[in-house]
């Protein structure tokens, strides 16, 4: 379950459930589940549903959301067929209107941004849904690198497509773990404000490639928050413990 990680679905609903009165729950959003596993999610629980298929599976997904009563604030699905991305695209939305589908649809377009790939983002916007952009993975080989990442933001917002991010950006800078690079939650949204107020895709670069945090603290992202909504992560602890450190949260002691 994500969050926290690959846990037990048992072990990560009590830990989402006992974040509640914490004074940094407000930063945690919905409960992100598999379609696989949604069933087993009590009532009452808000879900972002991760489809493990394709378009096929949101009516039925949608449904038992309704049945069990689940507040159903985000549906995830990938692209999956690499030879028509733009038609994939399409179908997926089809499925969603059928379904009179009222919450946020994030769409995964994988691959560069290629020919293809940008008419895929294309449709994605024309279809009013959101993007999903996949910055980690476990082989370090497949992470893609910051040039990358800056072309993506960059098709994001010269379609004001909102975003989310997703795999590896549980710290807030980048940094080097064993085996190589990996995105910092911060310095996407440093680049994603880069890149609104008129920058270029160089200049998001080198945001996404800063390693001193203390550099990124002064950043304006009011507006690019419009745009780049939220980010997956393995840890709550990490994301919130490096706000702190960098002193853009205060932490709140507990007296009583």
């Amino acid at each position: 379950m994500f969050p926290p990680g690959n846990a037990h679905l048992g072990d990560a609903l009590a830990a989402y459930d006992a974040r509640r009165p914490e004074w940094w729950s407000g930063l945690v959003g919905s409960f992100v589940v598999t379609d696989t596993d949604l069933g087993s999610v009590p009532a009452g629980v808000p879900v972002s549903v991760v489809l493990t298929t394709g378009a096929g599976a949101v009516e039925g997904v949608a449904s038992l959301a309704a049945r069990k009563g689940l507040t159903l604030a985000g549906l995830e699905v990938a692209v999956r067929d690499a030879a028509d991305p733009v038609g994939n695209v399409r179908r997926i939305d089809a499925a969603a209107r059928a379904v009179d589908l009222a919450a946020p649809l994030f769409i995964e377009v994988p691959g560069s941004a290629t020919a293809s790939w940008l008419a895929a983002v294309d449709e994605v916007a024309a279809c009013d849904h959101r993007l999903k952009l996949r910055l980690g993975n476990v082989d370090h080989d497949l992470v893609p690198d910051a040039a990358t990442v800056a072309t993506w933001i960059d098709a994001a917002l010269d379609r004001e497509l909102r975003f989310k991010a997703t795999a590896g950006l549980h710290r807030a800078v980048r940094h080097e773990p064993e085996g190589g690079g990996a995105h910092g939650f911060l310095n996407v949204l440093g680049a994603t404000a880069a890149l609104w107020d008129g920058g270029s895709t160089t200049d998001a670069v080198e945001v996404l490639e800063q390693r001193d945090g203390a550099a990124l603290t002064d950043v304006d992202v009011a507006a690019a928050r419009r745009w780049f909504t939220s980010f997956g992560s393995c840890s709550v602890t990490e994301p919130l413990d490096d706000l702190i450190s960098l002193g853009l949260i205060e932490k709140v002691v507990d007296t009583q």
